[in-house]
C-alpha cells in the first residue's frame, strides 16, 4: 500500500544529553539528568511526528550503517513509517550528531563538514516509482542533484512538497508548496534584513507560501501579492528546542495533507511545535493529534 507521505533527506541517529543545571561552562563539571540515542534528523524527525499524527510515510535519503541501522529497524518496527527503500552499508557506522540541550540552548556537533566535503554521495537518489501515488512529500535541500531530482518528480507527478530554509532564488523554493524559514537561515542569507523584506523577496519569486519562524517570536507567513500575515507561537514551558522545526515542517505536511488553508496550516504546525518543546526526548514522546487539537482549543497563541 503506497504511504501518504513521501520525506526525501537527513535521517540520522542521533545521541542527546539533557543537561540538568544550564548548559556547558568553560572548565565547570555539567550534569547529565538524561540521554538518548534516537532516530533524528530533519527527515527522521518528520517521519517519527506524521506516525504520531497517523500519517503513513515512506522515508528516503541518508544512507544507514552498522550502529544506526538496528536501532532505526527496532524504533519503526510496526509503525506507519516504511524503510524499505533505505540503504544499510556495512562498511560505515553510519551518520550520527551528538546534541548537548539545556532549555532553550542547544549545541549539535558531528561530521558533516567533513562528510560533505568528502567528495563522496552518502545518500539515495530518488525514484519516481518511490514517489508515485503520494499525496503529499516534503524535500529536505541538502543533498545537491538528488535534492533537485526529488522536486522534479513531485513537480511531474503534481504532488505538492514542504521544504526548509531554502532562499529566494533557489529552484527549491520557487516550486514548493510551503517553505519555512528559520531565523538561522535569515541570519545566514539575509542579515541586518528585516524579516518583512525578507519574505517580501521570498514572496515575489513563489506561488507557494513562505513562513518565516523566529524561535518564540512572531511567524510572519504569505503569498505572492499578499499582505504580511501574522502570528504568536503557542505559550509553552520549554524543555528542549531540540527537533522543533523538524516537528513544524511535519505540522505543515500534515496541513498540506488535510487541506488545510495558510492560517489553519501554521497554526497547526505552531501547535505542533509547541508540544515538541514541551518535553524531553522528542522521539519517544511526539505530539498526538488530540494533544495537538487540545492546544489548538485553548488559544494560547492567541493575544490576551
Amino acid at each position: 500500500m503506497q504511504p501518504d507521505v513521501y520525506l526525501f533527506g537527513q535521517i540520522l541517529g542521533t545521541h542527546s544529553f539533557l543537561l540538568r543545571d544550564g548548559f556547558l561552562k568553560p572548565d565547570e563539571y555539567a550534569e547529565i539528568e538524561a540521554k538518548y540515542f534516537l532516530p533524528g534528523g530533519e527527515t527522521g524527525t518528520a517521519a517519527t511526528v506524521l506516525n504520531s499524527l497517523g500519517v503513513s510515510v515512506r522515508m528516503d535519503g541518508t544512507w544507514i550503517g552498522t550502529e544506526v541501522a538496528p536501532m532505526l529497524r527496532e524504533f519503526y518496527a510496526g509503525t506507519r513509517v516504511d524503510l524499505s527503500l533505505l540503504h544499510y552499508p556495512e562498511d560505515t557506522a553510519g551518520v550520527m550528531d551528538y546534541v548537548v540541550i539545556a532549555g532553550l540552548v542547544r549545541s549539535p556537533m558531528g561530521r558533516f563538514q567533513t562528510l560533505f566535503s568528502s567528495g563522496e554521495r552518502w545518500w539515495n537518489i530518488p525514484k519516481e516509482e518511490d514517489v508515485a501515488g503520494c499525496k503529499v512529500a516534503a524535500i529536505d535541500p541538502f543533498f545537491g542533484e538528488a535534492t533537485m531530482r526529488a522536486a522534479e518528480i513531485c513537480r511531474k507527478l503534481g504532488i505538492p512538497y514542504v521544504t526548509i530554509d531554502c532562499p529566494h532564488d533557489s529552484d527549491l523554493h520557487r516550486f514548493a508548496a510551503v517553505n519555512v524559514v528559520s531565523k538561522e537561515c535569515t541570519a545566514q542569507h539575509y542579515a541586518g534584513m528585516p524579516a518583512e523584506e525578507i519574505l517580501a523577496l521570498m514572496q515575489a519569486e513563489t506561488d507557494g507560501l513562505t513562513i518565516i519562524t523566529q524561535g518564540g517570536g512572531e511567524m510572519l507567513f504569505g503569498r505572492k501579492g499578499e499582505p504580511v500575515q501574522r502570528m504568536k507561537p503557542f505559550k509553552v514551558t520549554v524543555k528542549s528546542t531540540l527537533g522543533a522545526g523538524d516537528t513544524f515542517k511535519a505540522g505543515c505536511v500534515y496541513g498540506l495533507l488535510k487541506g488545510m488553508n495558510d492560517r489553519e496550516l501554521v497554526r497547526f504546525a505552531s501547535a505542533c511545535s509547541g508540544i515538541a518543546i514541551s518535553r524531553f526526548p522528542l522521539p519517544l514522546n511526539p505530539p498526538r493529534l488530540s494533544e495537538v487539537e487540545a492546544l489548538l482549543k485553548s488559544g494560547e497563541d492567541l493575544p490576551q
